[in-house]
């Protein structure tokens, strides 16, 4: 049963990245509110990036177990969402301006 693999890998991935995250937002929080260092500015990011990489993770995840089980047709569709997320945080790191 590959498709009952790839949900646990996916489910596995999204798990570990919200609790990761959520950890991460919930020390910044506390540590702004105690003393307002950089450290909590920093774990702050932290959290933010990492539950904006979690979707990306999953595509990963995707593409990878599609290859292995040699399903190109969602392996080439899963690596066009995975090139659209890329070319988007590309166009937002070249084109970021303050309006």
């Amino acid at each position: 049963m590959p498709a009952a693999r790839l949900e646990r890998l996916i489910g596995t991935v999204l798990r570990v990245g919200i609790s990761t995250s959520s950890l991460c937002l919930a020390c910044g929080v506390a540590l702004f509110f105690m003393s307002g260092g950089p450290i909590a500015s920093m774990l702050l990011q932290a959290g933010i990036i990492i539950l904006l990489a979690t979707p990306v993770a999953r595509v990963v995840v995707s593409v990878a177990q599609y290859v292995s089980e040699r399903d190109w047709t969602f392996t080439t569709l899963t690596a066009i969402v995975l090139v659209e997320l890329l070319a988007s945080v590309v166009a937002a790191l070249l084109f970021h301006r303050k309006l």
